[in-house]
Order: C-alpha cells, then structure tokens, then sequence
C-alpha cells in the first residue's frame, strides 16, 4: 500500500456519520472531565481475551453483535437484554461478542459492556464513535477487549494516537475502513485489526462488493474482518474464500428470533488466508 496514500488532505465526515461523531464528542467531553479517574481504571482492569487471537482460528470467527436499532433499520430489538444475549451467543459459537453503546441511534449504553463483561468470558468489541482516549479508558475499565475505531472519522495523526492510546493500557483497535486509501492510512498507522465495512456510514448505503476488493489487500500478518450486510452461512463463505478472518453480524444477528441457531448457522467456516499478501507494508 502506497505511503503517499497516508498522506492525503483528510475532510471532516459529513452526512450520518458527521452526526454520530459530533455526538460522541460531545459525550466525550463529559468523561473527559474524569480523564486521569478512567485512565487509572483502565490501567487497573484485569485482562479480557484478545479479539485478534479469537480471529487467527481454523474457522472464520463470528463476532455476534448487540444491537437494538439502527439509523437505517429504525427498531430491530429494543427490549434486548445484553448480557442475556450474549449469552445466547456464546452457546451458540460467537467466537466474540460487539456490543454496540451509541446511546442515541443505536439505543446502547455503557452499562450494556460492564454487564457483558460480567456475563461471558469471550473477547468484547466496544462499538461507538471513538473520538478521544478517554473513550479508550472507560472501554477497557469497563471490560472491552478491543474498541472501534474509524478511519474516516480520524485525522490520520489522531487515528496514530488513537492507536497508541489504546495499546497503552492493554486495549485492542479493530480499525475500520471502507476503501484502499483508508486502508492505507490504518497500516501506515499501525493498525494490526482491520474492519471493512460494506456500508458507507455517510450515506448508509451497502455495497457488498467493498469487502470483497478490500480485504484480499491486507497482508496476511492483519486481521481482517468482514462487516455489514452479512447475514446467511453462504456470505460467510464468501467472506472465507477472499480471505477473511472473521466477520462482524450486527443487525441480522439481534433481530433473530432464535439468537443461538443464528449464531451456529454462520459458524464453523473454514479461512482461505492464502488469497492475501504476506507482507505489503
């Protein structure tokens, strides 16, 4: 991937994703009065299992997702219980467990990730729209393994900073991009999880050929996950044969009336990691 692709003028999101951002700045704000109290958590929290790890399996790992609506969906579970539900996933062979906490579009919370963290012993994502560490710090006291990050929601330099954030008080980045020159800013960053989402988060529109092109870039030694728009065990074996190391199940996975057999229908895939490059960076 091109250095020069790291390089260039980054603009601030528009559309969907400018609004979540801004609110998650203006959350921030409010725990950033807290910052040196959450760093200290963060720094104290005992260890959580590695998302990385859970995703360098045999099979394509099944990161089952927490969700209750969707600024594109509207209502898909509104009186899910978290904790329950993970639960359910886990019996039925999530190899990880997303909890998504955007309180205003996605109807999730905090205390959502502190009960899961309590209710399962697999690796937690902490999906949001991170923005400052402080976000890091409360991700990891409260018992993320790994935390979102998006690329188009980062200056280049902050999503650097972001990163080293998070590797400081023992917190994974899954980075998430959506094109190769968003590609080329996470590794030029360091990021060794990368999400490819098949949904553009400005305009909410899925083309289900992003993943597909995408990830088959990554070298071998990053884990790449497929997200969006996957929702049947023959996407998933899509997934597997342009090489994917997992795949992240959102909307799909919390409407389904039977959480466990949809979790089971989708697992068990096997990898094809030999369809990306061994070193490009």
């Amino acid at each position: 991937m091109p250095e020069t692709q790291a390089k260039i003028a980054w603009t601030a999101p528009t559309g969907k994703l400018g609004d979540l951002v801004a609110g998650a700045a203006r959350r921030a704000e409010v725990l950033g009065g807290e910052l040196r109290a959450w760093r200290d958590r963060a720094e104290g929290a005992g260890p959580r299992p590695s998302l990385r790890a859970a995703m360098l399996r045999e099979a394509v790992g099944v990161v089952a997702e927490i969700k209750r609506m969707s600024p594109s969906r509207g209502d898909i579970n509104p009186s899910l219980d978290a904790a329950a539900q993970a639960r359910l996933y886990v019996t039925g062979g999530a190899a990880a467990i997303s909890v998504l906490t955007e309180p205003e579009q996605f109807g999730g919370s905090s205390a959502d990730l502190a009960e899961v963290a309590v209710a399962v012993a697999l690796p937690i994502l902490k999906k949001d729209f991170h923005v400052t560490p402080v976000q890091l710090y409360e991700a990891r006291a409260l018992g993320a393994s790994a935390a979102l990050l998006i690329a188009r929601a980062l200056e280049p330099e902050r999503l650097r900073d972001m990163i080293a954030a998070a590797e400081g008080v023992g917190l994974e980045a899954l980075v998430e991009v959506r094109d190769e020159i968003e590609l080329g800013v996470a590794l030029s960053a360091g990021a060794d999880l990368i999400g490819v989402n098949n949904r553009n988060l400005e305009t909410l529109v899925i083309d289900a050929s992003t993943a597909a092109r995408i990830i088959p870039m990554i070298p071998s030694s990053v884990v790449a996950i497929a997200e969006s728009g996957i929702s049947s065990r023959a996407e998933v074996e899509r997934a597997a044969a342009f090489g994917a190391d997992g795949v992240l199940v959102g909307s799909a996975m919390s409407a389904a009336s039977d959480p466990v057999r949809a979790v089971a229908q989708l697992a068990g895939v096997s990898v094809t990691r030999n369809v990306r490059p061994r070193d490009s960076r």
